[in-house]
């Protein structure tokens, strides 16, 4: 599902030459539910962004659904993207002006291919299956925080995505909240097949995966 051969990303800091990534090589199979583990600033957001094709890399190449993205255009990417990956992020990124219906539903409203699903329907269903039916209507400042992360999670979802990456799905939210959201991620993988890509730097997080990968200064390696 997804391969990365000798990936590398740099980038400039004012004058200072930032190596983000260094000789990455990495494999993740379908179905995989994967801990991406390291420290402030070891890469592993950086590697995170190069998987879910928000960024590319300076050199190396990134193999996702059997596809070489670099030979793929921007219209391209966006669609191989839109269609096949579900984000989650550590802030939620919630639109303050939408329902949690209409944050849910969002992703399908830029398809470029004909849905063959109810979009609306589907995002109902999944906010029941969370148990957050009932905040359907509700605005994102009127709901918790495990509410929010459950609500983008849906989110994630819409689309009926092959791979869901997660960037610190439990760093704004509270412990028993956060091993809550682990159990909702688990059965994603366990009972729907989604594969699962999990970015943190907690060690109880990583635990909880099947296969972990350690980042360190940009370079993946054993363990710490």
């Amino acid at each position: 599902m997804i391969k990365l051969k000798n990936v590398d990303k740099t980038y400039w800091l004012g004058e200072e030459k930032v190596e983000a990534l260094k000789s990455v090589n990495i494999e993740i199979k379908d179905k995989d539910y994967v801990g991406i583990l390291g420290s402030s600033g070891s890469g592993k957001s950086t590697l995170m962004h190069i998987i879910g094709l928000l960024d590319q890399p300076t050199s190396g190449a990134v193999y996702l659904f059997d596809k070489d993205t670099s030979k793929l255009n921007d219209s391209e990417i966006s669609s191989l993207r839109n269609e096949n990956i579900g984000f989650v992020f550590q802030q939620f990124n919630l639109i303050e002006k939408f329902s949690v219906l209409e944050n849910v539903m969002l992703p399908a409203q830029y398809a470029k291919n004909k849905l063959s699903f109810n979009p609306r329907e589907y995002a109902l269903e999944l906010l029941e299956r969370f148990g957050i039916e009932d905040r359907a209507n509700f605005y994102p400042n009127k709901i918790s925080g495990g509410q929010q992360q459950r609500t983008a999670i849906a989110r994630a979802l819409i689309m009926k995505p092959k791979l869901i990456l997660a960037d610190e799905p439990t760093g704004n939210i509270d412990s028993k909240t956060g091993d809550e959201i682990m159990k909702l991620l688990e059965s994603l993988n366990k009972d729907l097949g989604v594969t699962i890509v999990v970015v943190t730097h907690e060690s109880e997080v990583a635990e909880r995966t099947k296969r972990k990968i350690y980042v360190k200064d940009g370079v993946i390696v054993d363990k710490y």
